[in-house]
């Protein structure tokens, strides 16, 4: 068994999350598709990382990547570097990351109802990581899943254990997921889009939901969306991504203040204006490039206002905003977009 890592230098509790350099080559008849080209992602204890983005950026790939579940033998995943709560998992065998997924790490998905058992009751799906992770008797998994259900608010929860997913609204559904995925107190918790297909109202209780359970539970967050307003409500840090890399990380109010990227840039700019609801909608000019389409110089070229030569030349590599600690960014312009914020 792979050992844990020791505590930081400083003293501090391993990350819950540390990748370094991750990469995901999706093999195909017609040739490679780099669809995840080099990120790094830390998220410490009882943080909430948002990796935001359009779709097709990328970001459900780097979430499956890294719980070790792109099975199919058409896609290569590379990391140099990846520890969840200090445990190495590129010492793992392939059993010891199966064993990791739903106690160490674990994953709420979009849609509850293909993502639930449809023939087992809601009860045996959370008792079942009990019997399989901590060797609990039916009695005692039984016990716990009503703990949980309880603890994620579904109503009448001592005659609902029995119930099966159809029975249960999108809402509640979604926090049955929840319910699983915080059973065995993960240190890492991956929320891809869990309130995509819910309405607004639903949406805020779950995005609160998620938020308690982080708290009490000390758990770290990846909130995988593409919703601006989402990740302004629950985040501590943004990660913006764009086109299979990381463009900009930034503490969350630093980055709606002054973006540092003009891809982040042009995001917030196509948010409406409440108080000018007349006001005209800025929209991000072409699309996003295919994966195996990407140019040598920085993808987000062909749509950005602010591209010069360098730009579609020369990669720009993600690293320190001067004079803003805490930031990243990956632009030759990244001065630029600064005090174009301020101006």
């Amino acid at each position: 068994m792979a050992r844990p890592v020791e505590a930081e230098a400083d003293g501090r509790a391993p990350a819950a999350l540390e990748i370094r350099d991750l990469r995901v080559t999706f093999n195909t008849s017609t040739g490679s598709v780099p669809a995840v080209r080099g990120v790094d992602l830390v998220i410490r204890p009882g943080e909430t990382l948002a990796l935001l983005g359009e779709s097709g950026s990328g970001k459900s790939v780097t979430a499956r990547a890294i719980m070790g579940l792109h099975d199919r033998g058409n896609v290569e995943v590379e990391m140099e570097h990846a520890t969840v709560g200090g445990r190495d998992l590129l010492a793992m065998s392939a059993e010891e990351r199966r064993l990791l997924r739903g106690s160490a790490m674990t994953m709420v998905f979009q849609d509850a109802l293909s993502a639930l058992n449809p023939v087992l009751t809601v009860g045996d799906q959370i008792g079942e990581l009990f019997r399989v992770h901590r060797g609990a008797s039916r009695r005692e998994a039984r016990e716990r899943a009503l703990e949980l259900l309880e603890l994620v608010g579904i109503p009448a929860a001592k005659d609902r254990v029995r119930d099966y997913p159809h029975q249960f609204s999108g809402g509640m559904r979604q926090r049955i997921l929840i319910a699983m995925a915080v059973a065995l107190e993960p240190a890492l918790l991956i929320a891809d889009e869990p309130t995509t297909a819910l309405d607004v109202t639903v949406q805020a209780q779950i995005l609160r939901l998620i938020d308690r359970l982080r708290q009490e539970l000390g758990t770290a967050v990846l909130l995988i969306t593409h919703d601006l307003g989402v990740a302004a409500e629950v985040a501590d840090r943004i990660a913006v991504m764009y086109a299979g890399r990381i463009v900009e990380t930034s503490p969350v109010d630093d980055l709606y203040d002054r973006p540092a990227h003009p891809y982040t840039e042009a995001l917030l700019a196509a948010i409406p204006d409440l108080e000018r609801p007349s006001s005209e909608l800025l929209a991000i000019p072409g699309t996003p490039p295919r994966p195996g389409a990407v140019g040598r110089g920085c993808a987000f070229a062909p749509r950005c206002s602010r591209s010069t030569a360098v730009c579609t030349e020369r990669l720009p590599l993600l690293t320190p905003v001067p004079g803003h600690p805490g930031r990243t960014a990956a632009c030759h312009h990244t001065e630029e977009v600064l005090h174009a914020a301020v101006s």
